[in-house]
């Protein structure tokens, strides 16, 4: 039942990203749509993981992230990264990408991305953490109008 403080939660808007890593061979991505800046001395930005994806553990080894705009019109990303890969699967395989410095995998439809290093790893003790990343390097790739989300009805503007 949605109430007061939810229908208020869900006007925040996000933008929606897949959030990319690396390590040791091993790479994987996953939609994530609360993503927001959270500073600008240094450049922070902060995205909501949901526990137990695949891409954590690349994240904690490597100690990087990237986020990877999305266009609004791309059904296709969002679709291949809504769900994390079955175990093994490189959701990558069948996309064009290019590699951020940290090794994270862009691929080239992203409208931008976000190369990462982790400051900050919060658990909130709820189906998700938090990670805390300052921005070393990132591009523009397409031109587009970003996804945008508000709240969980999962409708852009």
């Amino acid at each position: 039942m949605e109430t007061p403080v939810s229908k208020a939660i869900g006007q925040i808007p996000s933008g929606l990203f897949i959030l990319t890593a690396a390590y040791n061979g091993s790479r994987s991505g996953i939609l994530v749509k609360w993503v927001q800046q959270c500073a600008t001395v240094p450049p922070l930005v902060m995205a909501a993981v949901s526990t137990g994806m695949p891409v954590v553990p690349l994240i904690r080894d490597s100690h990087s992230f990237a986020l990877c705009q999305i266009a609004a019109d791309d059904r296709l990303l969002a679709r291949m990264f809504d769900t994390a890969p079955l175990h093994g699967d490189d959701p990558f395989d069948t996309l064009p990408i290019t590699a951020a410095p940290s090794g994270a995998p862009i691929p080239t439809r992203s409208l931008s991305w976000l190369d990462c290093e982790v400051v900050r790893h919060i658990d909130l003790e709820s189906d998700y953490g938090l990670y805390v990343g300052r921005v070393r390097s990132g591009g523009m790739l397409n031109d587009g109008r970003p996804a945008i989300r508000y709240g969980d009805n999962g409708e852009g503007a």
